[in-house]
């Protein structure tokens, strides 16, 4: 079971004790990404959580990584559209010492000008290698078109352009808005004393006082309708495909996984049977839905040979439209739904899981579910419910498509957009 309860200082805390375990996971959360960036700052997001590394008022970067180090300890952090999360993975008995190590660098970085000017160096590599990946850099081209002016189409990483650009006074300025006690969840899940943490919560952020911007939820109203290509000297084509998805909180969110299970999930999908393994036409073909609090996307990717581009997007579509024309099976929801269950509890089964799902829920929704809750509203889902999200999904027709690739798909791609299947 969670305990959940919001400091004086307005810290919202929520905490799940697992006493067979022998380590905990402590996560430091806040609503801070690239969706809350303006043009002039795109990346600072990613550039704060690279910075909070590199020094504190009582640790040297060097210091920070020998400390954790020195107990067999994890300490990372992660920056996404809607939120940034520094955490730490520890035996137990060095919990205090985790909680030490992140109250020091979320409330004492110094932000230090010369490891900022390092720090941008390391994040350009960073650019460069992610453009290096086609596989990667096709849906962050997919999210441009399908969100256009929209901050969803925000690159989480910027550009190399803009970070060079970055100032220290502009990253502490974003910093001291929205790293704040009353925009922050810490989550903790494992092996703890529940009556010594809260303490220990209370010493380390206790007097933290600062107030930060209220955050801003810009809706998307309606997704574009667009077509990208980027040249890449490179064997492989890569194609993305995005529909309209469901925004972050909502109950069809189940109904969708389990279409998503069924149309292009897993290796029993049927885009992945009928064109991976029937023609063998790709290596990689999968969907997948993206929910914020915004909005949604569903995506579909597929990696081939140039050559066979059209027939594979000809199958794809045909797969869209088969669903819509004759919907699914009786045993294919049946099958989709316990899939469903069993990869929700086997994501479970770890402390820094349990901590990831906690964190995330209660600092963009305020609420967390319990497992049981959870797998209730999935045996309550039933076959009208999937094939009514299927019509919401692809009754609307495809919006927009990306390809990264060495021949220009652009005049393809456009037709499957006028088809809109």
């Amino acid at each position: 079971m969670y305990t959940s309860y919001t400091t004086k200082n307005g810290i919202k805390v929520i905490l799940e004790k697992i006493p067979h375990l022998r380590s905990a996971s402590i996560g430091v959360w806040f609503r801070a990404g690239s969706v809350y960036e303006g043009p002039d700052e795109n990346g600072i997001s990613h550039f704060i959580e690279h910075m909070l590394f590199k020094g504190t008022k009582n640790r040297s970067a060097r210091a920070i990584a020998e400390e954790i180090d020195a107990v067999g300890g994890q300490l990372n952090a992660f920056t996404a559209k809607e939120y940034t999360c520094f955490y730490c993975k520890v035996m137990d008995e060095h919990f205090k010492i985790g909680m030490d190590l992140l109250s020091d660098m979320v409330l004492n970085s110094v932000f230090d000008e010369k490891e900022l000017e390092k720090e941008k160096g390391v994040i350009t590599e960073e650019i460069y290698m992610y453009e290096d990946s086609p596989e990667d850099l096709v849906h962050d081209l997919l999210a441009i078109k399908f969100f256009g002016d929209h901050p969803l189409a925000n690159n989480i990483l910027g550009t190399t352009k803009q970070i060079e650009q970055f100032s220290r006074n502009q990253v502490q300025d974003f910093y001291y808005r929205y790293y704040t006690p009353d925009n922050m969840v810490i989550s903790v899940a494992g092996n703890f004393d529940e009556a010594s943490l809260v303490d220990m919560i209370d010493e380390y952020f206790g007097t933290w006082s600062r107030q930060g911007s209220p955050v801003a939820i810009h809706k998307v109203n309606k997704a574009n309708r667009a077509v990208c290509f980027r040249k890449k000297e490179i064997e492989q084509i890569h194609i993305c495909l995005a529909f309209p998805g469901i925004e972050l909180g909502r109950d069809e969110i189940y109904p969708l996984l389990v279409l998503n299970n069924i149309f292009g999930g897993g290796m029993s999908s049927r885009l992945f049977q009928k064109i991976r393994e029937d023609r063998g036409l790709t290596y990689s073909v999968y969907s997948y839905p993206s929910s914020y609090l915004n909005g949604g996307m569903f995506t579909i990717y597929a990696g081939m040979n140039p050559n066979q581009s059209p027939e594979v997007l000809r199958l794809v579509l045909n797969e869209i439209g088969l669903l819509k024309k004759e919907g699914i099976t009786q045993k294919e929801f049946e099958m989709a739904r316990e899939q469903l269950k069993g990869n929700y509890i086997l994501g479970l089964e770890s402390a820094s899981s349990r901590m990831t799902a906690m964190g995330k829920n209660k600092l963009l929704l305020d609420r967390v579910l319990t497992p049981d809750e959870i797998i209730n509203k999935i045996n309550r889902l039933t076959y009208d419910d999937v094939i009514r999200i299927l019509n919401i999904i692809f009754g609307q027709g495809l919006h927009a498509a990306a390809a990264v690739g060495n021949d220009d798909i652009t005049s393809l791609l456009e037709e499957a957009l006028k088809e809109g299947v």
